[in-house]
């Protein structure tokens, strides 16, 4: 038989054969939900629609609608009418992509879903055989369908998906950044299309933390870096990418830029919101994320991914008050919201409350991925009210019994927490002891807020407060368990650590480096005492230098947990276990030269953007600039700010390396072993001398020629 009858009557797919047609690419779905209006009817006092399979997922009407048999409203339901789908445009900033107002309309052939979880925020009910549902209805609500596994909900074109209808009659209160047009009366059916999709049982989830870019140019260092890696992969259709806040960096006019930069990674985002997504001029927390919800969607929310279910929450209230927030003294940056407003970390009665009816419809062999910004507790910022989640503890007995993960960002920094560990500042600050469940602060696909030298990807190294570089948690489920891995940006999957010698000629470098830095700031004139070239080799080391433990071998293993076991070979010798400089056993913040990561204080205390100058007349190119504009220099090369440093670590282990090492040079292979029966290896060289050798060319021995 020949090729082309083979071929007869099968589909095409990736370069294979097959009979049936492959399962559509979730971002190929694009639509929105469908919003009834009957003309002329009084608007309904309770919340009802449908859940209905759009079996052929084109978004087009060819029908008599389910609930009433009217025609449908205009506009895009999930997020208010189409002009005012991204915002006020004197707000917007980057190019405008062009937005589809087509609703998937419920049609003829395509029956209602039963069994489905919808919600308006407080109250959850599953659709009945016919996949009704019928709910209480508030004037400032989000109504919303908890995506089963096995289907996919519509996205827009920037890849958002599209599973929810924000009800606000009057709009938001005058904001910067516009918030919510107004919605009008309560439509008279809001119906949810759903459309089969992949369940395979094994899927790989992209969790990200913080991409906060403050401008269009840290926009371009997102797309260059963390959703380049993205797109790159082919596993992440069913899951897709999950960012745990700071979605944007308090500019909200760069939503449009920033969904369109993500969407290059042609995988459905969603995302909670975090303290840089606010609508930092609203006066109470009801309207605090308005435009947040007209950009990318619900505050908080659940969808299913196989046996894992997914629940996003919103635990950054803002502004927090005295009078409901710092009841227990601990919260004294609450007492003037009117002059100096400021958020909190905490979840809220409302937000338990719904999570409560959401859980109560979720069996019990289902794993619960809680995504939120503000970590429930964090080694970095352990001592922290702010933030940490004062009602973590209520978290815990919603969860209790069940499998649970905690996933988060906030901090800019990857901590790996597991049941048992315990820092000493928890308990003071929000009453926690020790965590029922593993917690994962995820990293930052920012780094530290894009700061520091550009490295050969023309992108910031940014290396993390805890050491590691920028990127992102790989969560592959599997059923109802899960793997973690970390993903360093533009970096191979199998580079897991970073390896250094800490020396005394490093710790007085260090220290030295420190001094200086406590007495200047970023824009001073001053040149630093020392620089990187009077370091010299971190990697070359003498007999003083090994003598009586004084030089350790520090492997920062970025996504290590303290089951994590990390073995050091020298050369032949036996393997000897490393020691976890933080052993997550009740103590608390360790710092210093003697508990940094040297390979990456080396970067933080030598960032050569400060002296950029030239004369193009531009002053806010000179030096450079982050967060919100602020200016490190033009000046001398010179340390980043002190906060940011990795001088202090929860992922560090570290190995005194033997004094009796022969002259001549060494190998040093780590091996990290962690509880899901990973393995990664890392190796470092270096030698040993009786001196030090000058670092520089021997201009004595090559004398400069004679004039002429």
């Amino acid at each position: 038989m020949s090729v082309v009858a083979l071929l007869a009557g099968a589909t095409l797919i990736g370069g294979t054969a097959t009979g049936q047609p492959a399962t559509p690419k979730p971002t190929d779905y694009v639509a929105s939900v469908e919003v009834v209006r009957v003309p002329g009817a009084p608007p309904p006092d309770v919340v009802r629609g449908t859940v209905f399979e759009d079996a052929d997922r084109n978004g087009s009407y060819a029908g008599p609608l389910a609930d009433s048999g009217s025609p449908k409203g205009r506009g895009r339901g999930a997020q208010g009418p189409p002009e005012h789908a991204q915002g006020p445009p004197a707000h917007a900033q980057g190019p405008k992509r062009q937005r589809s107002d087509k609703q998937a309309t419920q049609q003829g052939k395509e029956r209602g879903i039963p069994g489905i979880a919808v919600s308006n925020g407080r109250e959850v009910v599953l659709t009945d055989k016919d996949g009704r549902y019928q709910l209480p209805a508030y004037d400032d609500m989000t109504v919303f369908v908890t995506k089963p596994a096995g289907f996919d909900t519509p996205v827009d074109e920037d890849h958002i998906p599209q599973f929810f209808y924000h009800h606000l009659p009057e709009g938001s209160p005058p904001l910067r950044f516009g918030g919510l047009p107004p919605t009008g009366p309560l439509p008279h059916a809001i119906n949810f299309p759903l459309a089969r999709g992949a369940n395979s049982g094994e899927a790989d989830c992209a969790v990200i933390g913080d991409t906060q870019t403050y401008s269009n140019r840290e926009a371009g260092y997102l797309r260059d870096g963390v959703v380049r890696d993205l797109a790159e992969r082919d596993d992440l259709d069913e899951c897709g990418a999950f960012i745990v806040g700071d979605v944007a960096g308090d500019d909200l006019g760069l939503y449009p830029r920033v969904k369109q930069v993500m969407s290059i990674a042609d995988i459905p985002v969603r995302a909670v919101p975090g303290n840089h997504d606010l609508d930092y001029d609203a006066t109470d927390d009801e309207n605090s994320f308005d435009t947040y919800l007209r950009e990318i969607g619900p505050e908080y929310y659940s969808y299913d991914i196989g046996d894992a279910h997914f629940i996003g929450l919103d635990n950054v209230k803002y502004p927090c008050t005295p009078e409901e927030d710092n009841a227990d003294g601990k919260h004294a940056f609450c007492d003037d919201p009117a002059n100096h407003p400021v958020y909190n970390g905490v979840i809220g009665e409302k937000q338990l409350a719904w999570l409560a009816n959401d859980l109560a419809f979720v069996p019990k062999d289902k794993l619960i991925v809680i995504g939120t910004h503000i970590p429930l507790v964090s080694f970095i910022d352990m001592d922290a009210t702010k933030h940490q989640t004062d009602d973590a503890k209520e978290l815990y007995r919603l969860l209790e019994g069940r499998s649970a993960l905690s996933v988060s960002g906030h901090a800019q920094t990857l901590e790996n927490m597991i049941p048992g560990d315990r820092f000493a500042g928890w308990q003071k600050a929000v009453g926690v002891d020790g965590i029922p469940f593993q917690h994962i602060v995820v990293g930052a696909a920012s780094g530290s807020w894009w700061i520091g030298d550009l490295d050969v990807n023309g992108l910031p190294e940014s290396l993390q407060r805890g050491g590691a570089p920028p990127g992102y948690i790989n969560l592959a489920l599997d059923g109802n368990t899960f793997q973690d891995t970390y993903r360093a940006t533009r970096r191979p999957e199998s580079e897991q650590m970073s390896l250094s010698i800490s020396s005394p000629f490093f710790r007085d470098w260090f220290d030295t480096l420190a001094e200086w830095k406590k007495a200047n700031p970023a824009a001073t004139r001053t040149p630093p005492p020392v620089n990187i070239n009077d370091l010299g080799d971190p990697n070359l080391l003498t007999p003083a230098d090994l003598a009586d433990g004084g030089s350790s071998l520090m492997a920062n293993v970025w996504n290590g947990t303290t089951d994590t076991e990390v073995l050091v070979k020298i050369d032949e010798r036996r393997p000897t276990v490393a020691t976890r400089t933080q052993e997550a056993r009740g103590e608390g913040i360790r710092t210093g030269a003697e508990f940094a990561d040297p390979y990456a204080m080396m970067r933080n205390l030598q960032v050569a953007r400060h002296s950029l100058e030239s004369t193009s007349g531009n002053e806010r190119t000179q030096g450079f600039e982050a967060f919100r504009g602020s200016q490190f220099g033009p000046g001398p090369t010179q340390p980043m700010p002190d906060w940011l440093w990795a001088d202090q670590s929860s992922s560090l282990w570290r190995l005194p390396l033997p004094a009796d090492l022969e002259q001549g040079g060494h190998t040093a292979t780590v091996y990290a072993n962690d509880s899901d029966g990973q393995r990664f290896v890392g190796t470092l060289n270096f030698e040993v001398m009786v001196e030090r050798p000058p670092s520089l060319f021997r201009k004595e021995v090559f004398p400069p020629p004679p004039p002429g």
